[in-house]
């Protein structure tokens, strides 16, 4: 089995993260999966927080779906909290494809009666919190409360700095206790690599017991199962009526003339 993790920093901005993630994800699949962890190389990887910023990271994201689907990939897993790409992602692939946010909080709905987020800083939270509402999810959601991690990639420091890591986990551990103070059943870390920092210090649960739901493990586990359903069902996983379904044969000709001879591979010209 081949999965495509699709990270959305770039590789040599992040301190130790590309590392722990790397770590992570070998610790974690099965033994006959292999996981090709791909970053941001064309423009940005950086800031992602801003509206704008994700926009223009997000085509190379789709550009790699493209190069997944061509290459044989079994699975496309978007290892960004905010799920960039993730409807066109579906539209172009006839393979799973799975984003962060989605798989977390419905795992999180199994492990619990609802569920929270702790985000990065304000910027970050309300791009979190229009999740929520796009996958149905109000009346399970308690709230969010934040850390104040206004540059992003400040939180690369603290896999290796153990004041940092320090600094980064106090205000992770006071935000969830507020959002466990009313009355939330599991924490989701939202973002990627605060996931990976809470594995790293093997923090697993809120100071006062509650699960913590790491997004990145989830995501690797849920996309081998899809992987597998998708095989049972004969490639049946996702839906391509009306939200997911590519452009028809017939009109694709037209389509590859002015976008690229290169979009939606798996649509066969007449």
């Amino acid at each position: 089995m081949k999965l495509w993790y699709q990270s959305m920093s770039r590789q040599t901005e992040w301190g130790g993260y590309p590392r722990v993630l790397r770590e992570i994800l070998d610790r974690v699949r099965d033994p006959d999966t292999e996981i090709h962890v791909a970053g941001i190389t064309e423009i940005g990887g950086t800031g992602d927080q801003f509206r704008y910023l994700e926009y223009l990271e997000t085509g190379e994201v789709l550009k790699n779906v493209h190069r997944a689907v061509r290459e044989g990939f079994d699975a496309f897993l978007i290892g960004n909290i905010a799920d960039p790409g993730l409807h066109a992602a579906r539209e172009i692939a006839d393979i799973p494809v799975l984003g962060l946010c989605e798989s977390a909080m419905h795992m999180a709905c199994m492990m619990g009666a609802n569920f929270s987020f702790v985000t990065i800083n304000e910027k970050f939270t309300p791009r979190i919190i229009e999740n929520v509402a796009r996958y149905g999810l109000r009346e399970r959601f308690v709230g969010a409360n934040r850390m104040r991690i206004e540059r992003i990639t400040d939180l690369g420091p603290g896999f290796d700095n153990p004041e940092a890591q320090a600094r980064i986990l106090a205000q992770f551990n006071e935000a969830a206790r507020k959002n466990t103070e009313a009355g939330a059943e599991v924490v989701i870390a939202a973002g990627g690599v605060v996931m990976a920092l809470l594995a790293h210090a093997g923090v697993y649960e809120t100071e006062d017991g509650v699960p913590i739901l790491n997004g990145i493990t989830n995501l690797v586990k849920l996309g081998e199962a899809a992987v597998k359903l998708n095989r049972i069902m004969g490639g049946r996983f996702t839906s391509k009526k009306c939200v997911y379904a590519p452009p028809p044969p017939d009109q694709i000709e037209t389509f590859r003339k002015f976008y690229g001879a290169d979009i939606y591979p798996t649509v066969k010209a007449p």
